[in-house]
């Protein structure tokens, strides 16, 4: 096929579709079903309704081949352990009795079962349940969720192509399954897989599909010459199948490197590759092993998960340069568009101009349309569009908004010395010891207590005028109280207030914050039913004025034990928001810092001797090649220190991280040089520990000993068993005792007992230590 008929074959697509709906109508019915609300059949009904209107807005926006298989109850990779036939042993009877309880089961847990490690996927905030597989595993094909949606979409009468999580990412995103030597590779399992997932291919291929997806983002990482020989090895394997569909093999957020070649050798029919930011490098790789000759392109140009405008000219710029390197090129957004909200018209608080500048997924979808129009038409089919396009960037880059000459210069200013503190640790953790003077073994919260229905309530009558500043305010009182209350009587040593007063970690502080905007229907899932509203970081930042110290000030007039002040790091500020994308993220983290500075000082002047900067992103945010990591820990790490390095001494400073691999980032936890730090632990049954321990990390830590993505309320025994594991690994005078993370999601009832649990597991294992 010439260059020209490719063009003029050009199709829109996209990988996925945010999967709750414009009123969260997902995240309703499986809280529903959870609580015995929603029948399993309302609840099936409602995901069916949701998927059919996605497919009918994306065919109707003029998107010419939908994705089936992406939709998911709680998670895809949780969907792919179930297609496989993966299931953990201790979820089998559960499984068996009701696959949609048994799902869920795994997930969440139950009182008597844990649930499947969580972490994130890739550098993303999204969430996935980590497979646990061992030598033992046995692999059978459970299709009946791929070909049902498939048959759903055929059925409307669409164009339709399944989307399924590749063999070789599975696999190399698994672990160990409980008991399993650490040292397994499940990747020595792909010969094991390789029929599953042809039999799941042919089962595709006979309910109609043409075309089916193989997802593979592992292979934008670092790999070993073993991993991508594995790669090899399974795309031959699976392009040499007789009974198939064609397959299109997607790789995202980041460019393949090495394992480049090795897709495009392999007898597959088409690759789907990402050409933003970082990964524009795919273009020059792929002219370098001679293209695609033969098969089709999808080219990945309209960013997946930022929410700003396409640069439509350069877009086709890349997309003409493409044309000659595949037999089809296709448009599409870079990856799923699962990690942006749905649409911008929901927005009426961000002014109408500002409103142009960005692009939820709907507008993205329209942003790949006319970006094929224009590869298959040519630009004269679009003038309009382009002309548009470019008043808008235009406009963004000259605004006000951007550019606050102020906040650049203070930031340009700042010195080495800004980011250190006065004196070494163990100079510091003496001072502290004397002035807080607690006990070994001290414990406290992450953070956050339960927002309960009366809170959320309460914020939305103060949005619609139903109570006033006084009233509303009143009730965040009354819940201070209460929380510090409780958390006296549970015996916890550094209390928090609870931050009843704030709707989200980071969007709290971008409300306050100059620079940023906020939305009001921009959800986006996390994790299962967890949904974030992301602020939007769209220009210079600062702190007009303080943004905590009065209720953190309140609480602690309420007790005498210490009260940690919450802030949120420069670094989760970012990953945690929508980032400019005008400038380097080591700029804007600098602005952030100084801006978290102030606040600082102020708790510190207003007389908090002990204040948490969490940065739980600071694993997320790492970048996914090694040779990009450096830079990034360099400024990130320098970020957070400039935030909190003005300290006295005696004011210990602490920090946060979860629901990460920690062992990537070891020695940029001690560069932090916080006093303490806490961590998810729970799940991995410690392993963090571990790892702080081979690294010979020299500060105080706190490894979680209360999972809080789970309903599961920790028995005493079950959390001092926890403790005496992370007691082989740090000596008890380093060693916190808290849960995983913060307790916002969770429930009162299942609350109390935790912490109660907690504390008693505290005191136990202290008078063994006592005793010995």
């Amino acid at each position: 096929m010439t260059a020209k008929s490719a063009a003029a074959a050009a199709r829109a697509t996209v990988y996925g579709y945010p999967r709750q709906g414009p009123n969260r109508e997902l995240k309703k019915a499986v809280e529903g079903y959870w609580k015995g609300r929603v029948t399993a059949h309302a609840l099936r009904t409602t995901a069916a309704e949701l998927r059919a209107a996605n497919w009918r807005q994306l065919a109707d926006a003029g998107i010419h081949e939908v994705p089936t298989g992406d939709f998911s109850y709680y998670d895809h990779v949780l969907d792919t352990t179930v297609m496989v036939g993966a299931i953990p042993a201790r979820h089998r009877d559960a499984v068996d009795t009701d696959p949609l309880d048994g799902y869920f089961a795994m997930a969440r847990g139950t009182q008597d079962v844990a649930p499947l490690e969580m972490t994130k996927w890739f550098d993303t905030n999204y969430h996935y349940l980590v497979p646990e597989l061992g030598p033992d595993t046995v692999f059978t094909a459970d299709p009946a969720k791929q070909v049902a949606e498939l048959g759903e979409a055929l059925a409307l009468g669409l164009s339709a192509r399944p989307v399924l999580v590749g063999p070789v990412t599975y696999l190399l995103l698994a672990k160990p399954a409980p008991g399993v030597p650490a040292d397994f590779e499940p990747l020595t399992l792909l010969d094991r897989l390789l029929p599953v997932y042809a039999e799941v291919l042919a089962d595709l291929r006979a309910a109609g599909a043409e075309w089916v997806q193989l997802d593979e983002p592992a292979l934008v990482q670092d790999r070993t010459p073993a991993e991508l020989d594995a790669a090899a090895r399974a795309y031959r394997a699976l392009g040499s199948l007789t009974d198939r569909p064609k397959l299109l093999v997607a790789s995202y957020f980041d460019r393949l490197g090495d394992a480049l070649p090795v897709l495009a050798k392999a007898p597959v029919d088409g690759l789907a590759l990402d050409f933003t930011d970082a990964a524009a490098a795919n273009l020059d790789a792929l002219a370098a092993v001679g293209g695609l000759p033969g098969k089709r392109l999808v080219a990945g140009v309209v960013n997946g998960r930022n929410v700003w405008i396409n640069d439509l000219e350069k877009s086709l710029a890349t997309l003409g340069t493409l044309l000659g390197l595949a037999d089809r090129v296709d448009v599409a957004a870079s990856c799923s568009l699962l990690h942006v909200p749905l649409d911008t018209a929901l927005e009426r608080d961000i002014e109408p101009q500002i409103r142009r500048w960005l692009a939820f997924a709907r507008q993205k979808t329209a942003e790949v349309v006319t970006l094929a129009r224009g590869l298959a038409l040519g630009t004269d089919a679009i003038t309009g569009e382009l002309a548009a396009n470019r008043a808008d960037l235009a406009a963004r880059a000259t605004s006000p908004l951007t550019h606050d000459p102020a906040v650049r210069a203070r930031a340009a200013a700042v010195r080495d010395t800004d980011a250190r503190r006065s004196q070494p640790y163990a100079e510091r953790a003496a001072a502290q010891r004397a002035h807080l003077r607690l006990p070994i073994l001290p414990t406290t919260t992450i953070g956050s207590f339960p927002q309960t229905g009366e809170l959320r309530t309460a914020r939305a009558d103060l949005r619609t005028g139903r109570i006033d500043t006084a009233g509303y305010e009143e009730r965040i009182r009354a819940e201070i109280q209460d929380v510090v209350s409780f958390q006296e009587k549970a015996g916890l040593d550094v209390l928090v207030h609870g931050e009843p007063e704030r709707n989200d970690m980071v969007q709290y502080f971008a409300e306050q914050l100059t620079g940023y905007l906020a939305t009001e229907q921009g959800w986006v899932q996390s994790y299962g039913t967890r949904y974030v509203r992301p602020p939007i970081l769209a220009g210079d930042i600062s702190r007009p004025e303080p943004m905590t110290v009065r209720w953190t000030t309140y609480a602690q007039s309420l007790t005498d034990r210490p009260v940690k002040g919450m802030l949120t790091g420069p670094v989760t500020m970012l990953a945690w928001s929508f980032v400019r994308d005008d400038q380097p993220l080591g700029d804007t983290a600098r602005q952030v810092a100084l801006a978290l500075r102030d606040e600082v000082d102020d708790l510190e002047a207003g007389g908090t001797s002990v204040i948490q900067v969490d940065e739980p992103a600071l694993r997320e945010t790492l970048p996914l090649r090694t040779v990009d990591r450096p830079a990034y820990l360099a400024w990130a790490t320098e970020a957070f220190r400039l935030s909190t390095a003005a300290v006295r001494p005696d004011t210990q400073i602490h920090t946060h991280m979860c629901y990460a691999e920690f062992g990537d980032i070891v020695q940029a936890i001690d560069d932090l040089d916080a006093d303490v730090i806490s961590l998810e632990a729970a799940r991995s049954h410690m392993q963090v520990a571990r790892e702080l321990a081979a690294h010979g990390y020299p500060r105080e830590a706190g490894p979680g000993v209360y999972d809080i993505h789970s309903p599961r309320v920790p028995s005493t025994e079950e959390a001092a068993e926890l403790l005496r594991t992370g007691l082989r690994a740090i000596p008890a005078e380093r060693l916190w005792v808290n849960p995983d993370c913060g307790l916002k999601t969770r429930g009162w009832p299942e609350t109390r007992a935790s912490l109660e649990n907690l504390v008693a597991a505290a005191r136990a294992v202290r008078e063994e230590l006592s005793a010995s």
